[in-house]
């Protein structure tokens, strides 16, 4: 036997070796965010939750493409990056630089495409016609 085989016959048949199939990364499997920092941290809790809720407006993970998903990603980093320039104006009166209000543009920009790419589209609301606004209307003073 080849040692090529033997060393898959042993991977095989040691149940303590787990196959290549079956490992993966931290990231691609979704404990973790990004390799390194805490990920306890505020900014990462906030980061997850903007990537759940952007997920959630998709139709959830099992219908997101790997492609959404990456974009997702690029987009919540993006919106949590224009929230922390927006508390950093705020804690300054209002006041910011023209620097701070370029790379707010360019971030709000960047993320309006993303989003546009991923399926960003207004949603208009349902508005009843002055008919059935009026059916309401009434059938709420009947019920009262």
């Amino acid at each position: 036997m080849s040692k090529r085989k033997a060393k898959d016959y042993y991977r095989r048949s040691n149940p303590l070796t787990p196959s290549m199939t079956v490992i993966r990364s931290a990231i691609t499997n979704g404990t973790c965010l990004v390799d390194g920092p805490d990920h306890r941290s505020a900014f990462a809790k906030r980061w997850r939750d903007i990537i759940e809720a952007h997920t959630a407006d998709l139709g959830g993970a099992d219908n997101v493409s790997e492609g959404e998903r990456s974009l997702i990603r690029r987009a919540s980093m993006l919106a949590l990056q224009l929230e922390m320039i927006e508390k950093r104006i705020a804690d300054r009166g209002g006041e910011a630089s023209r620097d701070q209000l370029l790379d707010y543009q360019r971030a709000a920009n960047s993320l309006r495409r993303i989003l546009e790419s991923i399926g960003l589209r207004r949603r208009p609301k349902a508005v009843p016609s002055p008919l059935e606004y009026a059916r309401l209307i009434e059938r709420e003073r009947g019920a009262a």
